[in-house]
């Protein structure tokens, strides 16, 4: 069975979004995002909430970006080669390939996605992670620590789970991001 990820930069008071929707906080350098990649590589589907759908489709183009170093490039290579299910109400059109809409989260359906899938599974987005998160989905969280507070906005995990979690791999960046990454032991 694949593990469920759910992986994303936050800041120290574990924000992904800051009250103004902003997140470029935390935008990685060339080291966090060269990690990032190989923590990505694994993955063969991504389960995106539709805002975080919008803001991760412009990797299907790369080219759009000029001239970009070869970690971009490998990460643009890595979103494209993967499948994409967008959980969406609204969402009419999808403009990324091997991407498909669902209406509804369905726990079953993801579950079964997992059992059949031969590669990991990331699921990505605050609100999306949530219900995964509730319905005990998610078997292992990556958390990128951003050297900074923002206050308030949009949260990494939801307020009304207890999980219990154990370390797996930790490690420091250059430019003060911390990496943490812990397996689900809440049962």
């Amino acid at each position: 069975m694949a593990r469920l990820i759910y992986s994303g930069l936050m800041s120290l008071d574990g924000y992904i979004a800051d009250r103004d929707g902003k997140f470029d906080w935390a935008e990685p350098d060339a080291e966090v995002h060269s990690f990032v990649n190989e923590l990505q590589r694994p993955a063969g589907t991504y389960l995106l909430g539709r805002r975080m759908y919008e803001v991760m489709a412009v990797w299907e183009h790369p080219e759009d970006f000029g001239d970009i170093p070869d970690y971009i490039r490998d990460f643009a290579d890595l979103w494209k080669a993967a499948d994409k299910v967008v959980f969406s109400r609204t969402l009419q059109d999808v403009t990324t390939a091997r991407t498909r809409i669902e209406r509804e989260f369905s726990a079953d359906a993801v579950g079964r996605l997992k059992a059949d899938a031969g590669r990991d599974v990331a699921v990505a987005g605050a609100d999306l992670a949530a219900s995964a998160i509730r319905a005990g989905l998610v078997d292992e969280f990556q958390m990128f620590l951003s050297p900074v507070a923002v206050g308030g906005g949009k949260r990494f995990l939801p307020e009304d789970v207890r999980l219990r979690l154990e370390l797996l791999e930790e490690r420091r960046f250059g430019n003060g991001t911390v990496f943490l990454r812990y397996a689900n032991r809440s049962g």
